[in-house]
């Protein structure tokens, strides 16, 4: 048994889908359902008896602890966090609120777990900390990527409560003992993501001929990582990563905001032939503090792990704009507010299982 924190997110649904299609292991997924939790993302696993779906906030330590000792986790993957920059810029206390405080009180109901366990238990069991590689800042043009190493510099309200959480788990292993592993993974994209990140941002807003939003000159960098590499990512560390260390988990494809945007109007364009849709990009006023460049190396896990992205940028994006295409309910749902009422429909048959 393994628990999940913030496994209606989008990552967070991704590794559920292929965790279980991966192992006969049960999980339990423990998500607030805030604005980004989706559970018709795991539509799929309705009435499954390995996901067990439990609604709370990894800052309830009370329930937290009810769920540790009713169920034996033998690790924990702690996706649960408020993620969006602009968000962050316009609101920052809830990321705050859970990605700092949230996961202070995880780890203290995870310490108090871990330290009543017999030896053997004790000394297999994990805590998995989902991160960024925003945390490390920006880079100039010519600057080597991102390396485990790298001091932490983060430059938004988001960034830098990630940041502190990374140090939290570190300090919980150092002070206590407590088996930690850290991942920071570079920008993902793939089925299920909320549709005001970039690329399906631009997907939506192509398909309905709304502007594509550009921010800036669009020359800002990013690595980007297919979710389900992530999830594989994520899976072999859990497997064999060494406790107490970092693990950088990038796609190897660095590209340009502009370059994405443009990408995908080629790709509509190829699948709808006769439209247009290059002529839909607007440039924008730049965000505050754009970070102008991240880039991961990946190489220490696929050294140390054995582990390296299945897909390229080309293979990935095209299996993103044919999920959405095909999934376009889904859009129309979360885009109104429908699968609220989804949930309220399905929600008892989902939270009997515990």
């Amino acid at each position: 048994m393994i628990l999940v924190t913030g496994g209606a997110g989008f990552i967070g649904s991704n590794f559920i889908l292929d965790w279980l299609t991966q192992s006969d292991e049960k999980i339990v997924n423990l998500d607030k359902l805030t604005y980004a939790g989706n559970l018709q993302n795991l539509s799929s696993l309705t009435g499954n008896p390995r996901h067990i779906f439990v609604h709370g906030d990894i800052g309830d330590i009370e329930l937290v602890s009810r769920l540790l000792a009713q169920h034996q986790p033998r690790a924990i993957i702690n996706f649960a966090a408020e993620s969006h920059v602009d968000r962050s810029i316009h609101g920052p206390e809830d990321f705050i609120q859970t990605n700092i405080l949230g996961t202070f009180r995880l780890l203290e109901a995870v310490r108090a777990y871990w330290n009543e366990l017999e030896t053997t238990a004790k000394q297999n069991f994990r805590f998995l900390h989902v991160s960024t590689d925003e945390v490390y800042g920006s880079l100039s043009q010519n600057e080597p990527a991102f390396t485990e190493e790298h001091r932490y510099e983060p430059n938004s309200p988001y960034s830098a409560s990630k940041a502190s959480s990374d140090h939290l788990v570190r300090a919980y292993h150092h002070t206590y003992g407590l088996p930690v592993l850290t991942t920071n993974c570079s920008n993902n994209y793939g089925p299920f993501q909320f549709p005001e990140k970039l690329i399906p941002l631009m997907i939506v807003n192509a398909l309905t001929g709304k502007s594509l939003p550009v921010y800036g000159d669009g020359l800002q960098i990013r690595d980007w990582l297919y979710v389900t590499d992530h999830c594989s990512a994520i899976r072999r560390v859990l497997a064999a990563g060494n406790p107490g260390e970092t693990y950088n988990i990038g796609g190897w494809n660095e590209k340009p905001n502009i370059e994405i945007v443009q990408t995908i109007c080629n790709l509509l364009e190829e699948l709808y032939p006769g439209s247009i849709f290059h002529h839909l990009i607007t440039y924008v006023k730049d965000r505050p503090g754009h970070d102008r460049r991240y880039a991961i190396n990946a190489t220490k896990i696929e050294r140390e792990l054995n582990w390296k992205p299945a897909e390229t940028f080309e293979t990935g994006i095209r299996k993103t704009i044919h999920w959405y295409l095909e999934n376009r309910q889904w859009i129309a749902d979360v885009q109104t507010g429908a699968y609220r009422e989804w949930i309220e429909k399905n929600y008892a048959e989902l939270q009997s299982s515990q």
